[in-house]
Order: C-alpha cells, then sequence, then structure tokens
C-alpha cells in the first residue's frame, strides 16, 4: 500500500511539467540580476498581486524575516497572533536578527481585530517599547487553516496606516485563502504593505517563497537577502517550477478543500475524535483525539497503516491535504484512523 502524507502540503513532489521546466529553465546569475527565469517569476508575482516588485527566497521564514526587518527598527515591537508562523516556527529570528520584539496576543481562532490589536499598540515613551508592525497570518495554520475575511484584514490596515504603523501579511497559503473567500489574491491582499507566500505548500513547488511589495521595500528585502547568504546564483532551475506552481496550482486548490471537508467530515464521525467540520476553512484539518490516547501514540499506530499525520499538542492532530492526496487516499486514511481508535 502507498504511503499517504498528510503531515503537510509542504511533502508534495514535483510534477512532469515541472521536472520539465526545470530541466530546460534559461538560467544566469542572480545575485547579478540576470537569471531571467527568477526575472519573469519575480515580475509575475508581482502582477498577480498588483505590486511593485517581487523577490524570490528559499523559504517563507526568510520570506517573513525580510519584510519584518525591513518594515522595523531595532527595539521596537511586532504585534502578532500567540500562535502565528513567526513566533512560534521561525526560531526567534525576528529577535536574534532583525532586534524587535514579539507582542502576542491570544485568539481562539487566529484572526486578530482591531479591538484585540489596539491595546498591544504603544508609541513608545519612558518605559515601553515603540510598536513597529502588525503582522498577520493567512491561512493561519496552527489555529486549523483559518482565513481572514477580506473586511477584518482591510480594517486593520485602515487603522494602522493612520497610526503610521505598516502591516505585514504572512500568507503562506495566501492562495488558499483567495480559495476560501472566492477573490482574488490581489483582492484580498491590497490592503496590506507586504506579503510573503509560499510557492513550496499548497502550490506544489519543491522550492521557494516570494515577497512582494513595493519597489522600494523589495530593493532592500534583496539586499538584506544577501545578508542572510540568500543569493542563490542559476537558481533559475527551481524558479521554473515556481512559475508552473505559481500559474497552474491554484486551479487545484477547489479540490484540496473539499478533500479536506471530507477528511473532517469522516473523522468527525469516530466518537473519539472532537472535531467541528463546519471550522475546516481550507485545506488544513485540525482535531484531538480522546484523553486515552496522546496524539503521537495514534500518529505513530497510523504510520503502521502507511498514513503519515503531525501530532501538535498532548491530543492534537493536524493532517493536510494537497495534490499528492486523492480522495480515495483520504477514505484510506478515515478508514485507518477508525481502525487506529476503535
Amino acid at each position: 500500500m502507498a504511503v499517504i502524507d498528510l503531515r503537510s502540503d509542504t511533502v508534495t513532489r514535483p510534477t512532469p511539467a515541472m521536472r520539465r521546466a526545470m530541466a530546460e529553465a534559461d538560467v544566469g546569475d542572480d545575485v547579478y540580476g540576470e537569471d531571467p527565469t527568477i526575472n519573469r517569476l519575480e515580475s509575475r508575482a508581482a502582477e498577480i498581486f498588483a505590486r511593485e516588485a517581487a523577490l524570490f527566497v528559499p523559504s517563507g521564514s526568510m520570506g517573513n524575516l525580510l519584510a519584518i526587518w525591513c518594515h522595523t527598527e531595532r527595539g521596537q515591537e511586532v504585534v502578532c497572533d500567540a500562535r502565528s508562523h513567526t513566533y512560534i516556527h521561525e526560531m526567534g529570528a525576528m529577535a536574534a536578527i532583525a532586534g524587535v520584539m514579539p507582542r502576542t496576543i491570544a485568539t481562539a481562532d487566529g484572526i486578530l481585530t482591531w479591538d484585540r490589536i489596539a491595546p498591544a499598540v504603544s508609541d513608545g515613551g519612558a518605559y515601553h517599547s515603540k510598536t513597529g508592525l502588525i503582522e498577520i497570518e493567512s491561512t493561519h495554520n496552527l489555529a486549523g487553516g483559518t482565513v481572514y475575511p477580506a473586511e477584518t484584514l482591510a480594517d486593520i490596515s485602515s487603522r494602522a496606516h493612520a497610526l503610521g504603523l505598516p502591516v505585514h501579511l504572512d500568507g503562506a497559503r495566501i492562495f488558499n485563502a483567495a480559495e476560501a473567500l472566492g477573490k482574488s489574491v490581489a483582492e484580498i491582499t491590497r490592503p496590506v504593505d507586504s506579503i510573503m507566500f509560499c510557492l513550496s505548500k499548497g502550490l506544489g513547488a519543491p522550492v521557494g517563497s516570494m515577497l512582494v511589495g513595493s519597489a522600494k521595500l523589495i530593493a532592500e528585502a534583496r539586499r538584506r537577502r544577501k545578508i542572510l547568504g540568500g543569493g542563490m546564483r542559476q537558481a533559475g532551475v527551481l524558479a521554473a517550477a515556481g512559475l508552473i506552481a505559481l500559474e497552474e496550482s491554484p486551479k487545484g486548490l477547489a479540490r484540496d478543500h473539499a478533500n479536506a471537508s471530507h477528511l473532517a467530515a469522516g473523522l468527525a464521525a469516530i466518537p473519539a475524535v472532537r472535531l467541528d467540520p463546519a471550522k475546516v476553512a481550507s485545506n488544513i484539518v485540525m482535531f484531538d483525539v480522546d484523553r486515552g490516547r496522546t496524539a503521537q501514540a495514534v500518529c505513530d499506530a497510523l504510520k503502521a497503516r502507511n498514513v503519515l499525520a503531525s501530532a501538535f499538542g498532548p491530543q492534537t492532530i493536524r493532517m493536510v491535504t494537497h495534490f499528492d492526496v486523492d480522495r480515495t487516499a483520504v477514505d484510506a486514511a478515515i478508514s485507518a484512523m477508525r481502525s487506529v481508535l476503535q
């Protein structure tokens, strides 16, 4: 039986079209700005998001760090959700490298609103660090793939800008958010100052993320990317797969979301699972197992049945659908879970 890998949408394999594009890519030295395939990818990303410029980076974590670093000054604070990827899963880079501190706000669903943000905003003074940036995440990974309503994003941005504060969007899965909202990525991200999105998650490219924003921001981010060791030379072989992902993969996200909803409904029917299928908004399914079992023990038992999932806490498990997992595989995963828990 083939392994059904639901740990993340980062596990996708390059499609045949991506592999062909990589083999045939026209390349040059990107540090000199001479890789034509990277230049096409950056130009196309900027066009799709209706921005002045874009930058190809090795990872989403680097893209987020560059945005935070460019938007802020050392000693400032970044207001973010308490379960945001930038705070939980990026190795403290905003503090270690950009010299800023996270100011976290706890939410039930990963969605910040201005009434939650406002008390955390500081203008400095004699005893407090100054707020330098508002950072938000959509879809929100650790909240189970929740999606920011367009009006909430617009309201946060409008109120932040009135205070002179920029807004950065960790949009690692922003195309999933666009699919869930039925809007274009340009439309839903228009209010914010910068966006990072991943080519290597739901879009299925083997490597890479993009940072998009103003020409001034991207020029500075390009310089600081080199400081981080992110100059990749003849990386057009990677950008070629990114171009295929950018143009073709969003068309398949509706299927991934439908499979996630089907997975959630099947899991929720198992008595030992605690899950509300109505809360599954994109391709991420987070659920709890009863306290007679640990999440890791359940994941280990699933692995013995060729189903891979991730433990995200003592009782919490995450499963993520993607284009390498079809409906038959989802049904097999539900059956395996039922067998393990019964």
